[in-house]
């Protein structure tokens, strides 16, 4: 414990003092494996190597620098993920489904976004990755919090205060210049199509995003009375020129040209700093995505988010999968696939996920959980999953 204290004491100091800027993009190191193959980040937690994927004849000549594949690659398909202590089982079997079922995996270059104070420390995650996909494209950005907690108001669940949640409103800001499209994924999803059916959505006329819509959704339950009451507020779904219709923030398709130039960032945090002023929803980072944007999304297939699957562990409530194709499963909710295979108490569309993880066991046999490490560890972490 003494140790891991001056190990994030200096990850600390290199970040706060030597790059202040607003965050940092770190590279991931060669890491230490065990006899198994395996790498241990916290007590008891570690993961299996994946298999290697590789480009299929038809996908495109990577250019490198030795074994580094630049960001800037124009034939890149780009996944945007966080990535952190207690979501970390879930965001390494996203990462294996997207490689196993892409038709050039050696073509996805992905960007984690660590927390600067994550009980593993993004150093000790980065290795994790490394160890488990050897020849994966990635990088691994650190996510200064205080960049966003000044802004965070309280919400009806504590998780959706983490200022993890709220990652996804900077990537504009954080991903290389360069890169001018990417996908968005929550750390909670498996992806069992080709990723690049994705990447190619079109994204019409000035459209920033696209994600499924909802449109027989009712956006009343999504703000309080006291936004339905303003005039002004309300407009903003009541004007002629928008038909809003809900959409899921855990999949998305960004245009990251069209988000900087059109300072959308700064448009959700004006909203945010409205919620900290008047109480005008009780959800967490989803809602100032829907002032924004509801009304003026490409609308994608669903298949690309059957989401809701984790339904209610609280209640003992389990969801099934919508009617149609599948293309990305997403448990969002209050139950987690492997928090319930764990607790050999599954919903049936958990078996679903389980083909994807890479988990081992301790030699006690015990499964890491999401409550092993962060009960009595002061912090708190997370992915969105609304």
């Amino acid at each position: 414990m003494v140790h891991f204290r001056l190990h994030a004491g200096v990850l600390f100091f290199t970040v706060v003092v030597l790059f202040p800027l607003l965050c940092s993009g770190i590279r991931s190191i060669p890491s230490r494996e065990g006899n198994s193959g395996a790498v241990e980040v916290l007590n008891g937690f570690r993961f299996a190597e994946a298999p290697e994927y590789r480009n299929g004849r038809d996908c495109p000549v990577l250019t490198s620098n030795g074994r580094l594949v630049s960001s800037c690659d124009p034939s890149l398909v780009h996944i945007a993920m966080t990535l952190d202590s207690e979501y970390l089982r879930g965001s390494i079997a996203a990462v294996h489904s997207v490689l196993k079922h892409a038709s050039c995996p050696e073509s996805i270059f992905f960007h984690f976004i660590a927390a600067e104070f994550d009980p593993a420390s993004p150093r000790v995650l980065s290795q994790l990755v490394r160890s488990t996909f050897p020849s994966l494209n990635f990088k691994v950005y650190i996510f200064r919090e205080d960049t966003v907690i000044n802004l965070i108001s309280s919400s009806i669940r504590q998780a959706l205060e983490n200022p993890l949640n709220y990652a996804r409103n900077y990537l504009g800001d954080m991903l290389d210049l360069c890169v001018d499209r990417v996908i968005y994924l929550d750390s909670d999803v498996v992806v069992v199509d080709d990723i690049h059916k994705l990447w190619t959505t079109t994204l019409s006329g000035a459209r920033v995003i696209g994600a499924p819509e909802y449109c027989h959704t009712n956006l009343t339950k999504y703000f309080t009375d006291v936004f339905w009451s303003d005039p002004v507020m309300s407009g903003t779904f009541t004007s002629a020129r928008r038909k809003p219709c809900y959409f899921n923030t855990g999949v998305m398709v960004m245009d990251l040209v069209r988000w900087r130039e059109g300072n959308y960032r700064g448009r959700i945090e004006k909203w945010m700093e409205v919620q900290r002023k008047t109480r005008i929803y009780e959800l967490g980072s989803l809602p100032p995505f829907l002032l924004v944007f509801a009304g003026d999304v490409e609308a994608m297939d669903h298949r690309w988010n059957q989401h809701g699957l984790g339904g209610d562990n609280v209640r003992g409530t389990c969801r099934s999968l919508h009617p149609g194709p599948v293309s990305l499963l997403h448990w969002s909710g209050k139950g987690k696939p492997w928090v319930r295979l764990d607790a050999k108490r599954p919903c049936k569309v958990d078996h679903l996920w389980e083909p994807y993880d890479l988990f081992i066991r301790n030699n006690k046999g015990h499964s890491y959980s999401r409550n092993d490490h962060h009960q009595s560890s002061g912090f708190f972490t997370g992915s969105s999953y609304l």
